[in-house]
């Protein structure tokens, strides 16, 4: 059954910085969760260009998308072939799941207040501004703006106190992440799911947007700006100490307790870290440079496989570079150890960061994707063809979010492409990661004649031990404008594991088994795949349709000295989960950027 609580009584009648914006929240909220809904009275005429022709149009025309391009002369060119994802019909949201191996699936309630009619909640217009809020690194904030963030995250909390549905208190913002996560929301008949495809990195910058209206609306300072975690920088490599104050509103109890004490964070951690400080902190900015730069040259390897209105997920689906790492490991190193006792028998789930329906619930969360939004820009600031989608179907996919006074308003992606036009920018710190592109550690061409030939060894049932093969290359010796052109991709096919499990294998190039995993800084490590437990469609967690992995490897092999070869030597490492690995089949494809 679905479950819905009341809507605010919204004051205001447009987003604004005015003096509205600073009514007081006892002022915005009806109290009582068990009516159907509320009707609301956010009236603005808020159409502007994006929905100037919907007033009065049958809804599936809005299902099969409407509007046009965003800038298009500025991005990349793909091909529309279906439809947008809509706004959720939040009469449609019911229990998300919780499964983890420990037990059976958990029913969880985190569905929001739902308007009286959707098709009366407006396309969002931004409100006027006189200066940009500043994001700065979490490591480097002072006293007086920790206070700041710690009593704008208390008054948060304490909105679930005074009104349990109350659409901008803590519980209830943490609750959007799981109801678009976890299988609530149902669109076209399938569940909804905002990872692990192109709408990761758009929906996460409104959700950010949005919950930093809200802190700075709480303490009255429509300056405030979250912080984010520079953890793409040696010096923020460990979780910032404004979140380790037991006691503190920026504290959580149910993190991991390695996080504690200026521990360094291994941005590729899915269980345990072996290797030392020093090397973990190279490790992780030769990660930085592979998913950032080498493995990302096209936009679809650093946003996500399309994700149209009538996809299933995962079938036709799969994360960008950065969703995959750091975003998936940063989650795990934070979140609970999963099958841990969290008192009175309770086994974790690996809360709270470590599990989509629960990672809200911890203040860090916002600060890791504050970072993840930050790579966005910063990945664009690259240059080549790092520029954003022009595909319809990714501009004009919508999510649904509640401002400052507790109104729902519809967003579109492409209101979203440029964060100074949403009001704020990053403070600026250096990337040490552009300049780490690993050395060859090889000389040579390692043999490929004693190595068994990918036919041979795939299908793979189960990857539990390192795994060496050869491959051949559908060209060699390609020139410069036949690699502008198409990339060349490391592709494994149909890559199935347990969703339930915390999975890694890493890739490595020209070597063989006996390669050194632990060190990842050499040109001949190609990259890693993950995955965060999850649950988020009518699956077993085994599904039969998983996604491929692709890994380019034009750079790389440039790197290697392979360019002229025609069959080449690659070796998989398990690192967590191998045991619950299969692959259909591993091959090398030309593929248009």
């Amino acid at each position: 059954m679905a479950f819905s609580s009341t809507i605010p009584l919204c004051t205001t009648t447009t987003p604004s910085s005015s003096s509205s914006f600073f009514a007081k929240p006892s002022q915005l909220f009806l109290h009582g969760r068990n009516k159907q809904s509320f009707k609301v009275s956010c009236n603005a005429n808020n159409t502007g260009e994006h929905d100037k022709n919907l007033d009065g149009v049958d809804r599936r025309n809005v299902l099969l998308g409407l509007g046009g391009l965003y800038g298009a002369a500025n991005l990349a060119p793909l091909t529309a072939t279906a439809s947008p994802i809509p706004p959720p019909a939040l009469n449609s949201c019911s229990t998300a799941q919780i499964n983890f191996p420990q037990g059976p699936p958990v029913p969880y309630s985190c569905c929001p207040p739902m308007p009286e009619d959707m098709d009366s909640v407006k396309y969002y217009k931004f409100p006027s501004m006189t200066k940009l809020r500043i994001r700065q690194p979490a490591h480097l904030v002072d006293e007086e703006y920790i206070a700041k963030y710690q009593l704008a995250i208390s008054r948060m909390r304490e909105l679930d106190k005074s009104d349990p549905s109350n659409p901008i208190g803590f519980k209830q913002q943490a609750n959007i992440h799981c109801a678009y996560c976890n299988g609530a929301y149902m669109i076209g008949g399938k569940k909804l799911q905002v990872h692990f495809n192109w709408l990761f990195f758009p929906f996460h910058r409104w959700y950010l947007y949005f919950y930093e209206r809200i802190l700075g609306h709480l303490i009255k300072d429509p300056t405030f700006a979250l912080p984010y975690w520079n953890w793409d920088h040696p010096k923020g490599m460990r979780l910032p100490p404004m979140f380790d104050v037991p006691g503190s509103s920026l504290y959580d109890e149910r993190r991991n307790p390695h996080v504690r004490n200026g521990t360094i964070i291994d941005l590729g951690f899915v269980g345990e870290t072996k290797t030392t400080q020093l090397q973990t902190m190279t490790n992780n900015l030769t990660l930085m440079y592979r998913q950032m730069i080498t493995n990302a040259p096209c936009p679809l390897l650093f946003f996500g496989k399309p994700y149209r209105l009538g996809s299933d997920i995962p079938k036709t689906t799969g994360a960008g570079t950065i969703e995959n790492i750091p975003h998936n490991p940063v989650h795990i190193w934070t979140g609970t150890v999963p099958g841990s006792d969290l008192g009175n028998g309770v086994l974790s789930y690996g809360e709270d960061m470590g599990n989509f329906y629960s990672s809200g619930l911890d203040p860090v969360f916002y600060c890791l994707h504050g970072n993840v939004d930050r790579m966005w820009n910063e990945w664009k600031a690259i240059g080549g063809k790092r520029r954003d989608l022009a595909d319809k179907d990714w501009l004009n996919s919508e999510f649904l979010f509640y401002d400052e006074n507790g109104c729902p308003w519809r967003v579109k992606v492409r209101d979203c492409l440029d964060s100074k036009k949403m009001g704020y920018d990053y403070a600026p710190m250096p990337t040490p990661w552009r300049n780490f592109k690993p050395k060859k550690t090889t000389s040579g061409k390692v043999p490929t004649g004693s190595l068994p030939p990918a036919s041979k060894v795939f299908p793979l049932a189960k990857m539990d031990r390192a795994i060496s093969f050869s491959i051949n290359r559908p060209a060699s010796s390609r020139t410069p404008q036949e690699k502008n052109e198409q990339e060349e991709m490391l592709t494994f096919n149909q890559v199935k594991h347990d969703k339930l499990e915390y999975i890694r294998f890493d890739v490595f190039l020209n070597t063989d088994k006996t390669v050194n995993a632990d060190e990842l800084d050499k040109a001949e490590f190609g990259g890693s795949y993950t995955s965060l437990p999850h649950v988020h469609a009518d699956h077993n967690s085994c599904a039969e349709d998983f996604p491929n992995f692709q890994l380019a490897i034009t750079e790389l092999l440039e790197e290697i000295g392979l360019e002229d070869e025609e069959t080449i030597a690659v070796t998989i490492v398990p690192k967590k989960g191998g045991e619950f690995i299969s692959i259909e089949g591993v091959e090398i494809k030309l593929e248009d950027c």
